[in-house]
């Protein structure tokens, strides 16, 4: 049983919400959830009340799901199937179940950087930026524990491109 969303997802495309989630409990999108490194340090409580808030969809082959530019109010997490991730520039990329797709649009305004497309029958949720800033504030604990990881990844990420500007500097390529 599919009905329409309450509000269109894309312009690219007409979304599916699903009515009834597929076969997946409460208890096993925590376990899916807890999988994912972003959303991990929220803990369960946090979990599962994101997990009860998001919306599932469901997407055909060649469907786009957002494309690259679009204001981005959310992100969406892959549970089945796999899409194609096109940017504006670079070279394309396939992801599958697990793949966090727009995670930055969870904290702040913000374009999709790529246009996805599914390559296969795939099943997603979807978290508005409100929902989600609505968990952080229930959640207190949990919002630190996510600045928390997000701050140790901006600093990996500070020191990864330091190493890259002193191999640049030398006239080295990076391995």
């Amino acid at each position: 049983l599919f009905l329409l969303p309450k509000r269109a997802v894309t312009n690219s495309c007409r979304k599916r919400a699903v009515a009834e989630r597929a076969a997946m409990s409460i208890e096993d999108e925590i376990t899916f959830l807890e999988r994912l490194p972003m959303l991990r340090p929220l803990g369960s409580g946090a979990l599962r009340s994101l997990a009860i808030a998001a919306e599932t969809y469901s997407m055909q082959p060649g469907e786009v799901l957002f494309t690259a530019g679009e204001d981005a109010d959310g992100a969406y997490i892959l549970q089945q199937g796999s899409v194609t991730l096109k940017p504006l520039q670079g070279p394309e990329a396939v992801a599958g179940p697990g793949t966090l797709l727009g995670e930055s649009a969870l904290l702040a305004e913000t374009k999709r950087s790529a246009t996805v497309t599914a390559r296969e029958a795939s099943m997603l949720m979807r978290v508005s930026r409100a929902t989600f800033l609505k968990i952080l504030d229930s959640y207190p604990d949990a919002a630190q524990r996510l600045r928390d990881h997000l701050a140790l990844r901006a600093n990996q990420w500070a020191r990864d491109m330091e190493n890259v500007r002193a191999v640049l500097s030398r006239g080295k390529r990076p391995e």
